[in-house]
């Protein structure tokens, strides 16, 4: 580290904790990494939690002359988000105040909220941001304005820089301008006179300049992301406006955006759209020329080679197999307020299709399932390269745009760069109607040749897009890095030297993300390349783009899934290069990387190429067990009736214990004693369950028979010792199923069956095998051979027989059992009260959101949903031994819950136990609601 960086984190401790000033090589490295295919490793990582601290930051900066990179979500492709410097990235818990304005017409939002977020705030009241990128359920506010993202259907209209109705934003030298009030705007004129006046010189400049102001409407015709938005000195008069837009897309180089106002647009909820296809791109792109005036919302192009990537796709028409790879096909969305336009705008498209070639006719669906498989297929066409490169390889995606009219003429010639360089995976797709295209191939950067072959393509494409088209080099990625060599080629050395008269203008001392946008390094975008090592082959398909962390229990107490396969990807560099170094590293991995992963595997949903990096750490430590630890997995799989017993007897004695000496004199006394073993002993609160009742439930009935499988934590532990309510889950269960007139089936020798789930989350598969086997023999005599359905209590161990069971039973969780076999046969009077509703990892991955919603909404009309919908970070025993990830995990619960919300459900006792500790209201079981709410 540098003297002048060594300094200026000295003098930060001063302010900030330590905590916050990451300096050890392992988050250096975690922290420093982004979705593009650059590595620059900081100097530091310094995680701030509001105004005071950046601009303490900002000036520390300047007094040592250090340079500064703004992080918020790491989606970034161009390497705009990695330094060698000093990383400013936002504390996951902070920056997250918003305010809707005018019914909705205007939202105010700090930058750490996730823009999928932003929609939901705005979702009771018909509106949306125009902002649609295809991250934009992992990419935050700040990156969305910054880089100016866009998206499939928000064109140029609605992007950031069009919807923008204020900003607060914090330059280099501290000054705080806000425009989002009058009073603000007023302060603003008042005091930065100097500034205004030089915004105010360069627009009359430029628009006194026809030959630079013809060419910079012409570029921003199109999408358009290269460089700065100069297009602020043509378009606004008012400084403050040419200001506040010149920062959206600046990609922190300007100064830091600390709120952005939106005027919002209309999110409307009828939907339709079609795959067409047509026999050539030529036919495809005459289509989209004659569907740019109509009501269309979204046309999206696919090439031949990106329809044979999704063939296998599900939902996809038979008739994509016979294509051949000169076809093509447009994705058409149409959306309207209500069924009667939605229909008069779709028989206007129609009628425009009629006049063009197509290979079949168009099709409109307004099915929501056929709609999703359709969207959902055009996003995966990115990891489908991704999840079939070779090992060692990167997945890049460049992003250009071509006038309309020459769209065909584009892709063809593109085509050619890439049989001339031979890149015979790439595949083409876009946003067509602003002739928009994402390119997806990929790239070895392990030798100096394969470095040659990327840069002499990058070459062509540069010439062929911004010379030859008179295109965009980026269209809505940004420029980072990746495209700053070529900013000058694309805009001539006029507006290049406006861009850096702007840089020098608000950053004078070049300390604000240098070499990103404007960089003199003619070769920088080949530089820095990340390395991407064989790892593991669970995790070898990760692109490292980030789409997991938003999800992720562990995201602000340690690593994220994506921060996982970064740190295992060093150990194995680590363990070919420097084989003494590892032991330290692994140390520290054991903590952040093992023991702090929840293992809920929500990161797979999430992820583009299905990576689930629980079954990582799973691998990893079964790898560290030894003959020992087997033996025990043995010994308790085999011994699951006496060792449930004893936990009972334990939670009853530990009950008994906090009634005697009171819950905080005995949560203090075994506070102390997890201190003395490692941290490998529960901690005791009035969350903590009680010892469950050992009877075995009954129910005769005459609408039906069910196996009801109570799973070991149920038969181990009760309620709350806070928990006014005393009976158990199997009693609760044994009432509702006596009411509905079902008879209760229970498989023999229970107390000793168990789902393995236990094991398997233990690294011990083999005792997680055998549990789940016999399990399997006792479910199948049980229900007669799959004659009669399964209920299995706890929804984590409901998945893992989902999973694994191999004989052809029909297996339910406790909340889809209810409502579609018990429900009919009661009358259930719903409660005033609100009710919270945690929908626990393991029911979204059954995709059992909906089922939980609907079973809740009988009970009460108003449901309570917190905005986070990941796993709650109990992890089973985790809760126990590991507190600190369920904390964090759930540490914007209670404030996220109204003050007239006193109860919750979910389906998971373990999982309750946490929400009820830091939420402060009791949560129970789902069935609980429902039996409460019968007449």
């Amino acid at each position: 580290m540098s003297t002048a960086h060594q300094a200026f984190c000295q003098d930060l401790k001063q302010t900030l904790p330590a905590e916050r000033i990451l300096q050890d090589a392992f988050h250096r490295l975690t922290d420093g990494t982004d979705a593009s295919f650059y590595r620059l490793i900081p100097e530091a990582v310094v995680k701030l939690k509001n105004e005071d601290e950046l601009q303490t930051v900002l000036s520390l900066a300047r007094q040592h002359q250090v340079s500064l990179t703004f992080r918020a979500a790491g989606t970034s492709l161009s390497g705009q988000a990695v330094t060698d410097s000093i990383l400013v990235m936002l504390e996951g818990n902070s920056w997250r105040e918003f305010k809707i304005l005018n019914e909705g017409q205007q939202i105010s939002l700090q930058p750490g909220i996730i823009g999928s977020q932003a929609n939901q705030y705005l979702l009771p009241f018909g509106r949306k941001i125009g902002p649609d990128p295809a991250s934009i359920n992992t990419c935050k506010i700040g990156g969305i304005a910054a880089n100016n993202a866009s998206g499939m259907c928000c064109g140029t209209a609605q992007n950031s820089y069009h919807t923008l109705s204020g900003m607060r934003v914090i330059l280099a030298n501290g000054v705080v301008i806000d425009t989002r009030t009058e009073a603000g705007r007023q302060t603003a004129l008042n005091t930065q006179q100097p500034l205004l006046k030089a915004l105010s010189q360069l627009a009359s400049e430029v628009q006194n300049n026809p030959e630079l102001s013809a060419k910079i409407r012409h570029k921003f015709r199109l999408k358009n992301t290269t460089g700065y938005s100069v297009n602020a000195l043509i378009d606004y008069h008012d400084p403050l406006e040419i200001l506040t837009h010149l920062m959206i897309g600046s990609e922190g180089t300007l100064g830091f955006i600390a709120a952005v106002q939106y005027h919002t647009v209309p999110d409307y909820p009828n939907k339709a759209t079609a795959l067409v296809f047509f026999p050539q791109v030529e036919a495809a792109c005459l289509a989209v020329t004659a569907l740019k005036p109509a009501p269309v919302d979204a046309v999206e192009l696919i090439d031949g080679a990106g329809l044979r990537s999704v063939q296998a796709k599900a939902g996809m028409p038979d008739r994509l197999k016979t294509l051949s790879l000169e076809a093509a096909a447009l994705l058409i969305d149409i959306r309207a307020p209500n069924t009667l336009d939605l229909s008069k705008k779709i028989a206007e498209v129609q009628a425009i299709l009629a006049t063009q070639t197509l290979l079949f006719p168009a099709e409109f669906t307004q099915d929501p399932v056929q709609y999703a498989q359709f969207w959902g297929v055009r996003k995966g066409l990115f990891p489908a390269v991704g999840a079939v490169r070779p090992v060692g390889t990167t997945v890049i995606i460049e992003d250009v745009a071509f006038p309309i009219e020459q769209l065909a003429a584009g892709v063809r010639e593109l085509q050619a760069l890439f049989a001339y360089y031979h890149y015979d995976e790439a595949l083409i797709f876009g946003h067509a109607l602003e002739g928009n295209l994402h390119f997806v191939f990929t790239q070895d950067f392990s030798t100096q040749a394969e470095v040659d072959r990327y840069a002499g393509f990058m070459e062509a494409v540069a010439q062929l897009v911004a010379v030859k088209y008179g295109g965009s080099l980026k269209a809505e990625h940004g420029t980072g890095r990746n495209m700053a060599p070529f900013v000058e080629l694309e805009w001539g050395s006029d507006a290049y030297e406006l861009m850096w008269r702007i840089k020098n203008l608000f950053d004078p001392e070049n300390l604000l993300n240098p070499g990103v946008i404007l960089n003199a390094d003619p070769a920088i975008h080949l530089k820095n390349l990340k390395p991407m090592p064989a790892t593991h082959e669970l995790v070898d398909r990760c692109i490292e783009c980030g789409f997991c962390e938003p999800i992720c229990p562990s995201r602000h107490l340690t690593l994220t899934p994506r921060q996982r396969i970064v740190a295992w990807r060093e150990h194995a560099r680590l363990k070919t290069n420097q084989a003494t170094a590892i032991t330290a590293w692994d140390n520290q991995f054991a903590y952040e990387g093992l023991a702090t992963c929840a293992l809920d595997g929500l990161c797979s949903t999430r992820c583009p190429v299905g990576i689930n990096t629980g079954e990582l750490v799973r691998a990893l430590k079964t790898a560290q067990h030894g003959a020992t630890a087997k033996k025990i997995g043995v010994y308790a799989q085999t011994h699951l009736a006496p060792l449930t017993a004893l936990t009972r007897f334990g939670l009853n004695a530990a009950a008994f214990k906090g009634k005697v000496l009171g819950n905080e004199t005995f949560s203090r006394l075994t506070k102390g004693f997890n201190q003395l073993t490692g941290e490998r002993s529960p901690v005791w609160h009035d969350a903590m369950p009680r010892g469950a009742n050992a009877e075995t439930p009954q129910s005769q009935g005459q609408h039906g028979k069910a196996v009801y499988f109570t799973a070991c934590v149920t038969r181990s532990m009760g309620t709350a010792v806070s928990d006014s309510e005393t009976r158990d889950l199997p009693q609760v269960m044994q009432s509702l199923m006596q009411k509905a007139g079902f008879e209760i089936i229970i498989p023999k020798a229970v107390s000793g069956l168990c789902c393995g789930l236990p094991f398997a989350s233990q690294g011990l598969p083999d005792s997680a095998n055998a549990a789940i086997r016999e399990l399997e023999a006792a479910l199948w005599e049980a229900s007669e051979q799959g004659q009669y359905p399964i209920v299995c209590d706890t929804s984590p161990c409901t998945l893992r027989l989902l999973e694994r069971l191999e004989k052809p039973m029909l297996v339910y969780e406790t909340a889809g059992f209810i409502k579609e076999f018990l429900v009919p046969h009661l009358k259930i009077v719903p409660q005033t009260e609100p009710i919270a509703l945690h929908i626990t990892c393991s029911a979204r991955k059954m995709g059992l959101d909906k089922t939980l919603r609907e079973l809740v909404k009988l009970c009460t009309p108003q449901v309570v949903e917190p905005e986070e919908e990941g796993c709650c970070g109990f992890g089973g025993d985790k809760g126990f031994v590991t507190p600190e990830l369920n904390a964090a995990a759930l540490a914007r619960l209670k404030q996220q819950l109204p003050a007239n919300c006193h109860e919750g459900v979910s389906n998971s006792r373990t999982c309750e136990i946490g929400l009820t500790l830091h939420s402060g209201r009791q949560y129970r079981s789902v069935a609980y609601l429902v039996e409460r709410c019968l007449e």
